[in-house]
């Protein structure tokens, strides 16, 4: 029987394989094709894990986050284009929504008349700015619904 970790800084792919309750040996088997030996390297981050390694530890631990970590952190395209995404109950991820809705809905006449002739002068770019950020504060809202909703629902009931 192995012994468990207690090593500090343990990173997000250590952390995910010990939630699942797995010893490197037993995650080896169940991700098939990527070793206990590589596992460790890439929880002691001497290797960056490949995104196909990263897809089955995601599968494999039941952490679809991984993929969100790994795009966001480990990838040069991903850290430059793609926003962390958090984890968060389905409760606060429904309120999230809920106050970036209304506060879309405040601003959508404005929104209306800054682009509808296709261009954004200066003086619209303070509130198009203003706007914009509830638009980004949806979009990851909208992503932590789809993460919590392919952690929590089964894909056959979809």
């Amino acid at each position: 029987m192995s012994r468990k970790s207690v090593r500090e800084g343990k990173n997000v792919y250590q952390l995910s394989r010990e939630k699942a309750g797995l010893t490197r040996d037993a995650a080896a088997e169940r991700l098939i094709y990527v070793t206990a030996d590589r596992i460790e390297k890439i929880e002691y981050e001497t290797s960056l894990p490949r995104p196909d390694e990263v897809l089955a530890m995601a599968k494999g631990y039941g952490n679809v986050s991984l993929c969100n970590h790994y795009c966001s952190h480990d990838c040069p395209i991903g850290r430059e284009y793609v926003p962390a995404v958090e984890v968060k109950d389905l409760s606060q991820i429904t309120l999230e929504m809920l106050a970036n809705l209304n506060a879309l809905e405040k601003e959508k006449n404005r929104l209306i008349e800054i682009t509808v002739d296709g261009e954004i002068t200066a003086d619209e770019m303070p509130d198009y700015l203003r706007i914009r950020k509830y638009l980004d504060q949806m979009e990851l809202t909208i992503e932590s619904l789809k993460m919590w909703i392919e952690q929590n629902v089964n894909s056959d009931n979809l």
